[in-house]
Formats: structure tokens, C-alpha cells, sequence
């Protein structure tokens, strides 16, 4: 049984139910992905990833919370298979398969640097995974355009990344992570380099984007304030080697605003996860 914060006079944390490190959460439904004893070691003997056992369900915005080097991007980029676990399984029950048997993961992938083509307009840089399916020009231009705009950047379609702020910026990213409606959105601390003024409103756009859409959000970050904020799920992370610590539930309501940020139940939402937190970091 995973631990769990229950809504009451006050969010409180009923530690008499902590999971084990390595517990394999329970779902009501078929997760979208198990992660199954995940470990990950590098060529020069670093082990990045230790015994990781993790499930994602439909529709949860989950935030992979820790300290640098715990391996929280080494995990989100294997998910996304982007690099191979060294032992265990990434299984995506639900997907289906290609002609080598290898999963056809529905996903989209928000890097930390928006990673735009500098040459190409905002359009252009949505379009590119349209393109790259091969959908013809003039409804990738349609489609794109349509998720500039969910994104806050109707009038923007002809800029250059150049021309764009920051989050203007990662608004593009996010757009093109989403543009073929992916089940899975991984965003990989996509708001750390960001001002705090922008970085709140790009967390209230971001929850207001998958309240809509209603795709399952995995969400690398640093922040405990981000994760109690954004999440329905927190997985805690302690480094050296990476491994799970706690995973805990955030029984607040949405759609979460800023009465909630100022609210005392964030603050004591913030204080419980900070001494998990805290808790694995000192492991």
C-alpha cells in the first residue's frame, strides 16, 4: 500500500501505510506503462538506476521529485526509450506492436532546453512530427496551428524561436510534444531555467493543457513546491545509485489555482514531501 495524503480539516500524511522502496503501485485500471526492476548502469561503472519498479496510469499527472544524480532524466529517457534499461522491463500493455514484436509508444517528449530549429518559425516546429508521419502539408499546417493556439500562441505562428522569450519558447515545445496527441507527455524539468513569475504561469497553463487533453503527464523536477503543486502522484528518488523512496499521493482538488499555492494545506503538503525528500536524500 503506497502512502497516501488524504483530504481532511488539514492534508495529512498517514505514514503507517509507506510503501517499500521497491512496491509496484496498484492501479484500478490497466497502467499505460510498467516500469519492472529497473536498473541502469552506464560503460564506465556508474549505476545510475537501481530496482526501479514503477506503473503509470491513465490520466495521472505524476512528478519524479529528487535531488541531482538520482537518475530521475536517466529514467524518463528509458520510458521513452531513449536508452535501455541494463536489467529489467519497460512494458507498455496497452500499445500496440511493430513487426519485431518492439512497442509503438504513444508518447511526446518535452526536453529541459526547448531544443527548437532555429532556422524554422514556431509553425514549422510544431509541424515537424506531423511531417515526419508523413500527414500531408495542409493539415499539418491546420493541426499545428490549432495547438499553437491551445498552447497561448495564436498570433505567433510566423516567429522565430529568436524572436520568442523563454517560456514562449518551451510553449512551442510542449505544442510539438503534443501535436499528435500523445497518451504519455514526459517533460524532462522543462520550466528549471525559467524566471519564477513565468515558471508559475507556464505550471497553471501546463495543468489547465492536461485537465483538457486528459493525457497521463510524467514530470522530472528538483521543486517541491512544482510537485505538490502540479501532481496527483509524487515519486520520491534518492540518488547514488537512483532508486524509488516513497510514492505519494496529493488528494487536493483541481483544477488548483492560486488560492491553493497560498492556501495552508499546500504549505503542509509542502513540508511532508520536503522531509520525504529530505529522508532520501540522507539514505
Amino acid at each position: 500500500m503506497t502512502p497516501h495524503i488524504a483530504e481532511a480539516d488539514h492534508w495529512a500524511l498517514d505514514t503507517a501505510s509507506l510503501s517499500t522502496p521497491h512496491a509496484v503501485r496498484p492501479e484500478g485500471r490497466k497502467p499505460l506503462v510498467c516500469v519492472r526492476h529497473v536498473s541502469k548502469q552506464f560503460g564506465n561503472g556508474t549505476l545510475a538506476v537501481r530496482d526501479v519498479n514503477l506503473s503509470l496510469g491513465t490520466g495521472e499527472f505524476v512528478s519524479l521529485l529528487g535531488p541531482s544524480g538520482c537518475g530521475k532524466s536517466t529514467l524518463l529517457r528509458m520510458i521513452a526509450g531513449l536508452g535501455a534499461p541494463s536489467t529489467g522491463t519497460i512494458e507498455w500493455p496497452t500499445t500496440s506492436h511493430d513487426a519485431a514484436g518492439k512497442p509503438q509508444r504513444d508518447l511526446g517528449f518535452v526536453f529541459q532546453d526547448p531544443t527548437l530549429m532555429p532556422w524554422a518559425s514556431a509553425l514549422a516546429n510544431v509541424m515537424m512530427p506531423l511531417t515526419l508521419k508523413g500527414i500531408r502539408k495542409s493539415e499539418a499546417r491546420e493541426r499545428a496551428a490549432a495547438m499553437l493556439a491551445l498552447v497561448g500562441l495564436a498570433g505567433f505562428e510566423n516567429s522565430y524561436p529568436r524572436e520568442l522569450s523563454g517560456g514562449m519558447k518551451m510553449r512551442v515545445s510542449i505544442a510539438r510534444g503534443l501535436v499528435l496527441r500523445p497518451k504519455i507527455l514526459l517533460m524532462d524539468e522543462p520550466f528549471a531555467a525559467l524566471d519564477e513569475i513565468t515558471r508559475h504561469r507556464l505550471n497553471d497553463d501546463l495543468l489547465e493543457l492536461w485537465w483538457k487533453e486528459k493525457f497521463t503527464a510524467v514530470f522530472v523536477t528538483h521543486s517541491v513546491f512544482e510537485s505538490v503543486y502540479l501532481s496527483k502522484r509524487i515519486v520520491v528518488m534518492a540518488a547514488r545509485p537512483g532508486r524509488v523512496m516513497a510514492d505519494l499521493d496529493v488528494d487536493a482538488p483541481y483544477p488548483r489555482d492560486e488560492l491553493f499555492r497560498t492556501s495552508p494545506e499546500y504549505a503542509h503538503l509542502c513540508r511532508v514531501v520536503s522531509g520525504k525528500l529530505k529522508e532520501a536524500i540522507g539514505s
